[in-house]
Protein backbone atom coordinates (compact mmCIF):
# COMPACT_ATOMS: atom_id res chain seq x y z
CA UNK A 1 0.00 0.00 0.00
CA UNK A 2 1.15 3.47 -0.87
CA UNK A 3 1.61 6.34 1.18
CA UNK A 4 -0.91 8.25 -0.52
CA UNK A 5 -3.80 5.01 -0.67
CA UNK A 6 -2.94 4.70 3.22
CA UNK A 7 -3.73 8.10 3.90
CA UNK A 8 -6.72 8.43 1.42
CA UNK A 9 -7.95 5.38 3.24
CA UNK A 10 -7.47 7.23 6.68
CA UNK A 11 -9.31 10.50 5.50
CA UNK A 12 -12.12 8.31 4.65
CA UNK A 13 -11.92 6.38 7.85
CA UNK A 14 -11.85 9.97 10.27
CA UNK A 15 -14.17 11.39 8.29
CA UNK A 16 -16.70 8.36 7.58
CA UNK A 17 -15.98 5.33 9.93
CA UNK A 18 -18.44 6.97 12.57
CA UNK A 19 -21.54 7.49 10.41
CA UNK A 20 -20.74 4.69 8.55
CA UNK A 21 -20.74 2.19 11.68
CA UNK A 22 -24.23 3.54 12.57
CA UNK A 23 -25.48 2.57 9.65
CA UNK A 24 -23.95 -0.40 9.59
CA UNK A 25 -25.43 -0.85 13.02
CA UNK A 26 -28.98 -0.48 11.82
CA UNK A 27 -28.52 -2.72 9.02
CA UNK A 28 -27.63 -6.00 10.86
CA UNK A 29 -29.90 -5.16 14.27
CA UNK A 30 -27.46 -4.29 16.36
CA UNK A 31 -24.60 -7.21 15.85
CA UNK A 32 -21.78 -4.58 16.46
CA UNK A 33 -18.96 -7.19 15.53
CA UNK A 34 -21.26 -7.70 12.29
CA UNK A 35 -20.99 -3.76 11.74
CA UNK A 36 -17.56 -3.90 12.11
CA UNK A 37 -17.09 -6.17 9.84
CA UNK A 38 -19.21 -3.94 6.98
CA UNK A 39 -17.14 -0.83 8.22
CA UNK A 40 -14.34 -2.61 7.15
CA UNK A 41 -15.32 -4.34 3.69
CA UNK A 42 -17.37 -1.00 2.80
CA UNK A 43 -13.70 0.91 3.32
CA UNK A 44 -12.01 -1.47 1.48
CA UNK A 45 -13.94 -1.65 -1.52
CA UNK A 46 -13.46 2.52 -1.16
CA UNK A 47 -9.59 1.19 -1.55
CA UNK A 48 -10.30 -0.54 -4.00
CA UNK A 49 -12.10 1.74 -6.37
CA UNK A 50 -10.84 5.17 -5.51
CA UNK A 51 -12.77 6.00 -9.62
CA UNK A 52 -16.11 5.59 -7.03
CA UNK A 53 -14.89 8.45 -4.53
CA UNK A 54 -14.31 11.05 -7.02
CA UNK A 55 -16.62 14.04 -6.21
CA UNK A 56 -17.96 14.58 -9.40
CA UNK A 57 -19.23 11.00 -9.54
CA UNK A 58 -21.69 11.94 -6.55
CA UNK A 59 -21.69 12.05 -2.94
CA UNK A 60 -18.44 9.73 -1.37
CA UNK A 61 -20.61 9.14 2.21
CA UNK A 62 -23.61 8.12 -0.32
CA UNK A 63 -21.59 5.63 -2.31
CA UNK A 64 -20.17 4.13 1.23
CA UNK A 65 -23.56 3.41 2.68
CA UNK A 66 -25.13 2.09 -0.56
CA UNK A 67 -22.05 -0.19 -0.93
CA UNK A 68 -22.23 -1.26 3.15
CA UNK A 69 -26.46 -1.84 2.29
CA UNK A 70 -25.09 -3.99 -0.43
CA UNK A 71 -22.57 -5.77 1.46
CA UNK A 72 -25.25 -6.01 4.40
CA UNK A 73 -27.82 -7.44 1.47
CA UNK A 74 -25.37 -10.10 0.02
CA UNK A 75 -24.24 -11.32 3.61
CA UNK A 76 -28.01 -12.26 4.66
CA UNK A 77 -28.90 -13.48 1.59
CA UNK A 78 -25.79 -16.00 2.16
CA UNK A 79 -26.86 -16.79 5.63
CA UNK A 80 -30.62 -17.84 4.41
CA UNK A 81 -29.56 -19.83 1.42
CA UNK A 82 -27.95 -22.15 4.22
CA UNK A 83 -31.38 -22.58 6.62
CA UNK A 84 -30.77 -26.30 6.88
CA UNK A 85 -27.42 -26.52 7.79
CA UNK A 86 -26.94 -28.08 10.81
CA UNK A 87 -23.85 -26.60 13.10
CA UNK A 88 -22.76 -29.66 16.00
CA UNK A 89 -19.34 -30.14 17.87
CA UNK A 90 -20.45 -33.99 17.33
CA UNK A 91 -19.83 -36.39 13.97
CA UNK A 92 -22.81 -37.47 13.10
CA UNK A 93 -21.86 -40.98 13.15
CA UNK A 94 -19.25 -42.84 14.91
CA UNK A 95 -16.04 -43.48 12.11
CA UNK A 96 -16.06 -46.78 10.90
CA UNK A 97 -13.13 -48.94 12.56
CA UNK A 98 -11.09 -50.49 10.32
CA UNK A 99 -9.46 -53.51 10.56
CA UNK A 100 -5.33 -53.00 9.98
CA UNK A 101 -5.05 -56.14 7.94
CA UNK A 102 -7.75 -54.34 5.73
CA UNK A 103 -5.62 -51.41 5.65
CA UNK A 104 -2.69 -53.09 4.47
CA UNK A 105 -5.08 -55.04 1.85
CA UNK A 106 -6.40 -51.72 0.45
CA UNK A 107 -2.87 -49.79 0.51
CA UNK A 108 -1.45 -53.59 -1.49
CA UNK A 109 -3.83 -53.13 -4.09
CA UNK A 110 -4.14 -49.29 -4.65
CA UNK A 111 0.38 -49.95 -5.03
CA UNK A 112 -0.45 -52.69 -7.33
CA UNK A 113 -3.30 -51.01 -9.42
CA UNK A 114 -0.47 -47.61 -9.72
CA UNK A 115 1.86 -49.87 -10.77
CA UNK A 116 0.16 -51.16 -13.90
CA UNK A 117 -0.47 -47.51 -15.28
CA UNK A 118 1.51 -45.36 -17.13
CA UNK A 119 5.00 -43.76 -15.51
CA UNK A 120 2.90 -40.30 -16.86
CA UNK A 121 -0.06 -41.48 -15.24
CA UNK A 122 1.47 -42.58 -12.22
CA UNK A 123 3.55 -39.40 -11.44
CA UNK A 124 0.84 -37.01 -12.18
CA UNK A 125 -1.22 -39.15 -9.19
CA UNK A 126 1.60 -39.48 -6.83
CA UNK A 127 2.45 -35.43 -7.22
CA UNK A 128 -1.11 -34.49 -6.71
CA UNK A 129 -3.18 -37.41 -4.36
CA UNK A 130 0.02 -38.74 -2.56
CA UNK A 131 2.66 -35.56 -2.05
CA UNK A 132 -0.31 -33.34 -1.83
CA UNK A 133 0.84 -30.64 -4.53
CA UNK A 134 -1.78 -28.63 -6.37
CA UNK A 135 -1.45 -28.22 -10.10
CA UNK A 136 0.90 -25.22 -9.96
CA UNK A 137 3.50 -26.90 -8.12
CA UNK A 138 2.75 -30.49 -9.76
CA UNK A 139 3.26 -28.79 -12.91
CA UNK A 140 6.17 -27.25 -11.72
CA UNK A 141 7.82 -30.48 -10.67
CA UNK A 142 7.02 -32.57 -13.67
CA UNK A 143 7.82 -29.87 -16.39
CA UNK A 144 4.68 -29.67 -18.02
CA UNK A 145 1.90 -27.13 -18.32
CA UNK A 146 -0.78 -26.75 -15.49
CA UNK A 147 -3.49 -27.93 -18.14
CA UNK A 148 -1.67 -31.09 -18.67
CA UNK A 149 -1.34 -31.58 -15.27
CA UNK A 150 -5.17 -31.44 -15.21
CA UNK A 151 -5.97 -33.19 -18.17
CA UNK A 152 -3.56 -36.36 -17.42
CA UNK A 153 -5.13 -36.37 -13.95
CA UNK A 154 -8.17 -37.17 -15.26
CA UNK A 155 -6.85 -39.75 -17.66
CA UNK A 156 -5.19 -41.02 -15.11
CA UNK A 157 -7.90 -41.42 -12.62
CA UNK A 158 -10.28 -43.21 -15.17
CA UNK A 159 -7.38 -45.55 -15.76
CA UNK A 160 -7.08 -46.48 -12.43
CA UNK A 161 -10.59 -47.06 -11.89
CA UNK A 162 -10.84 -49.22 -14.87
CA UNK A 163 -7.93 -50.96 -13.50
CA UNK A 164 -9.36 -51.35 -10.00
CA UNK A 165 -11.74 -52.79 -11.37
CA UNK A 166 -10.38 -55.55 -13.47
CA UNK A 167 -8.87 -56.37 -9.91
CA UNK A 168 -12.23 -57.07 -8.53
CA UNK A 169 -12.13 -53.72 -6.65
CA UNK A 170 -15.46 -52.64 -6.32
CA UNK A 171 -16.56 -48.98 -5.26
Amino acid sequence: MSDRDAELLRALHDEHAEALFAHSLRLVNGDRQRAEDLVQETLLRAWRHPEALDPERGSVRAWLFTTARNLAIDAWRRRTSRIGEVITDELPEPPQSTDEADRAVEAWMVAEALARLSSTHREVLVECFYQGRSVAEAAARLGVPAGTVKSRTHYALRSLRLVLAEMGVTQ
